[in-house]
């Protein structure tokens, strides 16, 4: 369990992380989505305790993380810029390294997750690609076997079979022990798979946090078309349901709607629709909306 409070970092005048509280709880998948300079990096930095927070607190399983050894046991940070101490190394070696450092760190992991990438643990890390570091990287840090595992932009630089072996291996960290897993991103399209909630961070702010699950069930599409004249106010007054987005062409029309599906589907049953369609919408249009409610423009700040 991580319990943030209040929690501000500044440099100078920057506030990278501005007055930040959230709870992140065990088994499942975190991520946090902003563009560069919105203080994701920094967040995790603050999570593992490479930073102290000008103000706030942050507490791994009820214990301060900062300057705290016992606290940090717990967590394992993978970060973005990649870091293996030395490229004359192997993967091996680096396993030895690590196996210093985390008295949980699992050898069988190691080489469960290094022959799920395809690495080779004997060879100089030195002839690894930049992909290929990140995915060693990734499978240090998996096989440290802590509490919580944080990555700092996942995907970069891995291949469409790199992805998805990330994903696998990290399903199974949270699947079979309950890990708690924080990743981050530029991309919501690059997560949406793969998390259980998402956090969007604008400007140091965490301005919008939601289980996946509920943010794509209460909010849907509907393509519809009658024999009747009907316009926006028709909709507007359907109990237990709010119109986001109004939209004809003819006598098509394509409603966003939030709030009970299946009110909103009797309702149009009900119109003896000539063509009726109630879609999924992405992740991207679902915050969208969501940022539009709370009175932010989302191609701003994604």
């Amino acid at each position: 369990m991580i319990e943030i409070n209040e929690l501000t970092k500044r440099f100078g005048d920057l506030a990278a992380v501005d007055d930040l509280s959230c709870t992140i709880k065990p088994g499942g998948v975190f991520g946090l989505v902003g563009v560069n300079g919105s203080g994701k990096s920094t967040l995790l930095r603050l999570i593992s305790g490479v930073y102290h927070p000008d103000s706030g607190s942050i507490r791994l399983y009820g214990e301060e993380v900062y300057d705290n050894a016992e606290a940090k046991k717990h967590l394992v940070y993978i970060p973005d810029n990649i870091q293996l101490v030395t490229p004359n190394a192997s993967m091996n070696r680096m396993a030895e390294f690590y196996a210093a450092c985390y008295s949980t760190f699992s050898k069988d992991k190691f080489r469960k997750y290094t022959k799920l990438f395809g690495l080779n643990p004997n060879a100089k890390l030195r002839s690894f690609s930049k992909g290929m570091c990140k995915q060693a990287q990734t499978v240090l840090g998996l096989a440290c076997n802590t509490d919580i595992i944080m990555f700092d932009e996942t995907y970069d630089g891995l291949d469409p079979l790199a992805k998805k072996a990330a994903a696998k291996a990290i399903y199974s960290e949270v699947c079979d022990r309950s890990a708690c897993v924080i990743m981050t991103s530029h991309s919501l399209r690059e997560l949406e798979d793969t998390c259980d909630s998402l956090a969007l961070m604008f400007k140091g702010k965490l301005i919008m946090q939601s289980d996946i699950a509920n943010l794509k069930t209460r909010m849907f599409k509907v393509q519809l078309a009658l024999e009747g004249d009907m316009d926006r106010d028709s909709f507007e007054s359907i109990p237990g349901v709010e119109l986001l987005s109004f939209n004809k062409s003819g006598k098509v029309m394509t409603l966003i709607l939030r709030g009970d599906r299946g009110v909103a589907d009797s309702y149009i049953r009900s119109l003896d629709p000539m063509l009726y369609e109630l879609l999924p919408l992405s992740l991207e249009e679902v915050f969208s909306f969501e940022m539009d409610a709370l009175g932010y423009k989302f191609d701003e700040i994604r």
